[in-house]
């Protein structure tokens, strides 16, 4: 699978070592076949269970943190909705669940270039669930956190390191900083699968570099040349927040995590009154 993201890798592996131990003992291929058939769909589905309590519990920590029960308005980055997994989704399901809820003011979406997810795929989810939404250009960002139109910023995430760090769409790190400079608040939503106890820092997650032809061409590089021949490019699919620019990371496991507290070994974080959630390393 692709280097950076860790979900993926973790579900190829948990397959793998299915398939590994049902051979041992299986009488035939059609019946390895069916373990594994019956395992993926389970995942579909506790994907999806996953990540609308993602969205539950982001919507009610958002509202607590924002201290406003109505007229919420978030700004999100790349695609992270049911495009990106296997339903509802995880930053996108949390923009979902205060719709439902009837406290989303507006979305804004990053056009997330240079190969525009976010207009092309969380656009389309938005229109498609009639939720609220402006699309905007990636750098117009930090123009519309200062022109107080947004309280929150919230993405996903393709590998969580040991110690809070988060790697995402590139252009993530730019937001969190432009966050951090209007004193708002910065979320990450993911799956507990997406934190990686194995890297101790986001100094070691590998990012991904893509084709040059993503920014020397025209529909993310499908269409015709726009730069000028001859030209060097750089082109990381993916950045690294520093864990100290993000407010909390928000998980299924009932709780929103300080991303300061992951290099523990056992830590308990709470989440409204009488509910715990404990990490073990």
């Amino acid at each position: 699978s692709r280097p950076t993201a860790v979900n993926l890798s973790d579900a190829a592996t948990k397959l793998q070592n299915l398939v590994s131990r049902t051979a041992e003992t299986a009488k035939d291929a059609k019946s390895i076949f069916q373990v594994f058939i019956e395992a993926a769909e389970a995942m579909l589905v506790d994907d999806v269970a996953d990540n609308k309590a993602i969205g539950s519990h982001g919507a009610e920590f958002l509202q607590r943190q924002l201290g406003s029960s109505r007229n919420i308005s978030v700004l999100t980055h790349c695609n992270t909705g049911s495009l990106a997994t296997a339903g509802y989704g995880t930053a996108l399901g949390v923009i979902r669940a205060l719709h439902s809820g009837g406290v989303l003011e507006k979305a804004f979406c990053t056009e997330t270039r240079p190969f525009n997810q976010g207009s092309r795929l969380t656009a389309f989810e938005l229109v498609h669930d009639k939720i609220p939404a402006t699309l905007i250009a990636d750098s117009a960002a930090a123009a519309l956190m200062n022109n107080g139109q947004v309280q929150a910023v919230i993405v996903g995430a393709d590998r969580i390191a040991a110690n809070g760090d988060t790697a995402n769409k590139i252009g993530t790190y730019n937001l969190s900083i432009s966050a951090k400079h209007h004193g708002m608040q910065f979320y990450v939503a993911a799956p507990v699968t997406s934190i990686d106890l194995s890297l101790p820092s986001g100094k070691q997650i590998v990012i991904e570099e893509r084709s040059p032809k993503e920014l020397l061409n025209s529909e993310g590089g499908l269409g015709k040349q726009v730069a000028a021949s001859g030209i060097s490019v750089w082109n990381p699919a993916f950045d690294v927040t520093p864990a100290n620019l993000i407010t909390a990371i928000i998980t299924e496991k009932v709780c929103s995590i300080s991303p300061h507290y992951l290099h523990v070994p056992f830590f308990v974080c709470s989440f409204g009154v009488g509910l715990y959630c404990i990490i073990s390393r």
